[in-house]
């Protein structure tokens, strides 16, 4: 399978600015074939009401660095979508806590790629995603 150098933190920096996980200050620190790492800042726009970390933000923040490494793993024209995901939530995030996602493939196949990513505070994992990732042909091109 071919992969694609050219997806790195800085070009991820560039493509979410203005986009929901950019919004979010969701960051890519790292991007290479077989890992990806991000980090979110916890603040008061990642938090419920009862002041933890929603559960859409822990969502957004794995599925956002399976799709960075995701990218990595496809040729330059190739797209995809998250088709499926699951995700657990074993501790607690605050404000001023900094989560750092580590995702990694289980999965990088022609027509699918599965990622795991774990999210940790420190050394302490908080939470724990996966999510199957479906290969698009490119426009006007048959599957």
């Amino acid at each position: 399978m071919a992969t694609n150098p050219d997806v790195t933190p800085e070009l991820a920096a560039r493509a979410l600015q203005g986009s929901f996980p950019g919004d979010l200050g969701i960051e890519l620190v790292s991007i290479a074939d077989d890992e990806a790492r991000g980090r979110l800042e916890v603040d008061a726009r990642h938090l419920h009401p009862g002041g933890g970390v929603h559960g859409g933000v822990w969502v957004a923040f794995a599925d956002t660095v399976a799709a960075w490494g995701t990218r990595r793993n496809l040729l330059s024209d190739g797209d995809f979508t998250t088709i499926e995901l699951k995700a657990n939530v074993f501790a607690a995030g605050r404000s001023g806590d900094v989560l750092e996602g580590v995702g990694r493939p289980l999965h990088v196949g022609r027509r699918t790629q599965v990622w795991e990513v774990t999210i940790l505070r420190g050394d302490r994992t908080c939470a724990f995603f996966t999510c199957t990732q479906m290969i698009l042909a490119p426009e006007g091109v048959s599957a």
